[in-house]
């Protein structure tokens, strides 16, 4: 692969991610979340964590992801539980009104998903993330990258 190519690739996937973030923020803001709100509600809906759980899971820092507990727990679409493990790291978990709000917005994050790429045949959607995957492999534990994914 030529050198310029490679970083055509790199300027292509950042454009990708800009504009798949720019619809997120879209989708979510459809239905009353943000971005944020709605990644912290996807992390806790599996089982209830710390917020610093939360915050590797993301790649993202506690402080940032504290912040967006907070809001979501003022709005009642999660609340703290106490931790049997730590007494003073509360979990985060979804209430009803947060699971029903995650529910809404992913179904139509996937609507949204299917239309953008009805176009492209399935092997080359798949195709395509099996080379993003071996990229993140590849990246991952390189200097910056540890425990982003």
């Amino acid at each position: 692969m030529v050198p310029d190519d490679v970083a055509r690739l790199v300027a292509d996937v950042f454009e990708a991610a800009g504009t798949l973030r720019r619809l997120g923020e879209t989708t979510a803001r459809a239905e009353g979340l943000t971005q944020a709100r709605w990644q912290v509600l996807s992390v806790v809906s599996e089982q209830p964590v710390t917020v610093a759980r939360a915050a590797r899971r993301l790649g993202v820092s506690r402080q940032n992801v504290q912040r967006v507990a907070n809001d979501l727990t003022a709005l009642r679409l999660a609340a703290y539980v106490p931790n049997p493990d730590h007494r003073s790291s509360p979990l985060l978990t979804l209430t009803p009104r947060g699971e029903e709000a995650l529910t809404r917005v992913t179904e139509r994050a996937a609507a949204l998903h299917h239309a953008l790429f009805a176009t492209l045949p399935e092997e080359e959607i798949r195709a395509t993330r099996a080379s993003l995957r071996r990229l993140l492999d590849e990246t991952d534990g390189r200097e910056g990258t540890r425990g982003k994914r």
